[in-house]
């Protein structure tokens, strides 16, 4: 099936939206702005260096200015994808306004100092707020209608909404780690989002604790011991938590059949996702599919 739609809007202040919908696509070589990318539907591919990325619903990456990077889209049913792309004055000038105090700003509102912000590039959780923010920005989006200071409305409360979940995601857990050194904790930290990421992009295969410890470049012993204390769970309960939350998403959203799913978020035995499923969110598979119809993407859209 060949499905191609892409729509890109450069806003008067030279922030950038960008949808689109394909099974098909592949980008080499990009480099833009400091960018959040997003999934609603499908699955889209990046790679960053030497790292591969699997963004699915219910995560967004992000990529710094000047980052070189390829892209891709492959699936037999359409991926969804949208981008906010942030002109550099407009992220600096935001990143000022968040790190120099009340009375410096009232002192100078203009003359802060400005600089690029850097961030992990990694996988972030795309829910609560932040979720309703860009959903509802992608919907006003794609209705044609731009009204420039509702738009800016969307990107600002975006860009505070995620340097709050990088204060909770990155700051505040790369705190967690008993490790006195700050140059070694930043390190182990980072290779700790190595494997974060790997379990969030290839849940759906089978993985072992030496694929994780191997892709990570930390010995098993040291990647258990130190992602428990940064993520308050071992990374085999943490990849069941990434399959049963791919899980639920799959059974409101889609028409898939229990046996399916189970297979497409990587259970080898349908017993044992049930007894999971119903121990995390309190009701089985079929139970949660009865009290949530299923919903697509266009209807969600509507509903929003």
């Amino acid at each position: 099936m060949k499905i191609k739609m892409k729509s890109i809007k450069i806003l008067y202040n030279s922030n950038k939206l960008y949808s689109e919908i394909s099974c098909d696509a592949t980008y080499k070589n990009e480099c833009s702005e400091f960018s959040i990318r997003l999934v609603f539907t499908g699955h889209e591919q990046y790679n960053l260096g030497n790292r591969s990325f699997n963004i699915y619903p219910g995560n967004f990456l992000v990529i710094n200015k000047d980052t070189t990077y390829d892209r891709k889209i492959y699936s037999h049913t359409p991926s969804n994808t949208f981008a906010v792309f942030f002109a550099p004055d407009f992220l600096s000038n935001f990143h000022s306004s968040i790190v120099s105090g009340d009375d410096r700003l009232l002192e100078s509102p203009s003359g802060a100092p400005k600089n690029d912000p850097s961030f992990l590039e990694t996988i972030y959780p795309f829910n609560g707020h932040m979720m309703c923010n860009m959903l509802n920005l992608k919907n006003y989006f794609d209705s044609g209608e731009i009204n420039d200071l509702l738009v800016d409305d969307y990107l600002y409360h975006s860009l505070l909404l995620f340097y709050q979940l990088y204060n909770q995601e990155i700051l505040s857990k790369s705190q967690k780690l008993a490790i006195v050194n700050s140059r070694t904790r930043a390190e182990i930290f980072k290779r700790l989002n190595v494997a974060k990421d790997y379990m969030l992009s290839y849940y759906n295969q089978p993985i072992t604790l030496e694929d994780i410890s191997n892709t990570a470049c930390l010995s098993a012993p040291h990647l258990f011991r130190t992602f428990k204390q940064t993520f308050q769970c071992s990374p085999h309960q943490y990849l069941i938590k990434i399959r049963l939350d791919n899980a639920r998403h799959l059974l409101k959203t889609t028409k898939y059949s229990l046996n399916e799913i189970v297979n497409m978020v990587g259970f080898t035995c349908a017993s044992t996702f049930i007894k999971l499923f119903k121990k995390s969110f309190g009701h089985t598979p079929q139970n949660y599919r009865q009290q949530h119809p299923v919903m697509l993407y266009t209807e969600m859209k509507h509903s929003a």
